[in-house]
């Protein structure tokens, strides 16, 4: 090889690796990233069968409601049982619009009346995340759910009286960080899904939201995380919200258990600007008393 030929293989090797670095940093990006929308959302919770010793994200976790018992589903990327075969097209229409393939309506035992608020951004992360976990070929388990609660058909209408498309948008008349807050407790983290009252046909009651739910997942009673100062947190300070966030710690030196123990798992992985941001959104709703 001549010395010329030489110095342009050289140059050419050099410049495909200044191409290329970028490209595997940003896949890494993509990864932390999403990995971090993982955990605010708490999805490996709902779609890891814990109690069964089932493998991570292969589903059958069983979640008991007012209408019946809804099953996880398997979000590994398994092409045959689990998302492998899904785009990211198909991943973003799911959490937007709460349509999974085939134009399946999804079952708002799945948050995506929350998760449609979440960004284009998060979602993309989210979806590239979920592809790099190991696949698993468990097949999903049908729900146990009465009609006319199990039939997919009804979601039509449930959805055109209580479903509004986002994603969220910020409140120009406030600051960063309550807009923040405000898209993790509701987008993301979707605290309302369990904190939220719900009506005779497992919608949010919006007017009493965040104000405790006596028929939430699993029969559990999520108690009222808004300001009143009898039924909720209104005597917290907002150092209180961000250390149960953290250390799922109380004030009063208790500790949460059962489904929010499961939570915390996940905000505990969040920065501290992140849970300081869902304490001050938290403390500036309207107080509402009871539950």
């Amino acid at each position: 090889m001549s010395r010329s030929r030489a110095i342009v293989s050289l140059a050419a090797l050099a410049l495909l690796a200044i191409v290329a670095a970028p490209s595997r940093a940003a896949l890494e990006g993509v990864s932390e990233r999403g990995a971090y929308v993982f955990a605010a959302a708490d999805c490996a919770s709902c779609h890891t069968d814990v109690k069964g010793k089932g493998q991570r994200l292969a589903g059958g976790r069983a979640l008991t409601t007012p209408f019946g018992t809804f099953y996880g589903p398997n979000i590994s990327p398994d092409p045959t049982y689990g998302i492998g075969g899904w785009s990211e097209a198909q991943f973003h229409r799911a959490l937007r619009e709460g349509i999974g393939p085939g134009r399946t309506h999804l079952f708002p035992v799945f948050p995506f009346t929350s998760f449609t608020g979440m960004s284009e951004q998060d979602i993309a992360d989210l979806y590239a995340y979920l592809r790099t976990q190991p696949p698993v070929a468990q097949p999903n388990r049908p729900h146990e759910v009465s009609a006319p609660f199990g039939w997919r058909f009804t979601l039509v209408f449930w959805r055109l009286l209580f479903f509004a498309e986002g994603p969220l948008k910020p409140d120009p008349a406030e600051d960063t960080v309550w807009n923040r807050g405000n898209y993790l407790a509701n987008a993301v983290a979707h605290c309302g899904e369990c904190h939220t009252p719900r009506n005779f046909l497992g919608a949010m009651r919006t007017s009493r939201a965040y104000a405790g739910n006596p028929d939430g997942p699993d029969g559990q009673k999520a108690p009222n995380i808004t300001p009143d100062p009898e039924k909720g947190i209104g005597k917290w300070s907002v150092e209180d919200i961000e250390t149960l966030l953290a250390t799922g710690q109380k004030p009063d030196f208790d500790y949460v258990g059962s489904g929010m123990g499961e939570v915390i798992e996940g905000t505990r992985m969040l920065s501290d600007a992140d849970r300081h941001a869902i304490a001050v959104y938290l403390k500036s709703l309207r107080p509402v008393p009871g539950s």
